[in-house]
């Protein structure tokens, strides 16, 4: 990891983002709850604070199709996020990291039958997790 300056700022982000692990949110939506703990930090910070951590790995950043913001995740304690899938609830916004066999063989399928070579660091599977599908039942 590159030495980088532990600015207030930074550490603010760093935890908000660590308390919400497995959700990921805009630039805005961080901006907006950081902002609120610490009014001394502007939307260039954020912005400058997310770039840094996403080039140091400590933060994945994905972009939807058809949404124009993209959306960051803390991810220090997932190595190699880069290199699995991930799924996303599209109800709680959890995120799931997909390190199972099977989604290598669904990468080779994907290549074999469509010509498709999958980016695991870009591709997210929208679907709804086992709780929201529990809690839409009752």
């Amino acid at each position: 990891m590159k030495n980088t300056y532990k600015t207030k700022a930074r550490e603010v982000i760093v935890a908000y983002l660590k308390e919400h692990i497995e959700q990921r949110f805009t630039a805005r939506e961080i901006f907006e709850a950081v902002s609120k703990e610490d009014t001394g930090v502007n939307r260039t910070t954020i912005y400058r604070n997310l770039d840094r951590l996403c080039e140091t790995g400590e933060l994945l950043r994905f972009k939807e199709p058809n949404r124009e913001a993209w959306y960051y995740q803390y991810s220090e304690d997932h190595e190699h996020c880069d290199k699995h899938m991930h799924a996303q609830c599209s109800e709680c916004g959890k995120v799931f990291h997909l390190e199972k066999p099977f989604m290598d063989s669904f990468e080779e399928g994907m290549l074999r039958e469509y010509g498709i070579d999958i980016d695991p660091a870009k591709t997210i599977i929208i679907g709804k997790c086992s709780k929201c599908r529990r809690m839409k039942k009752k």
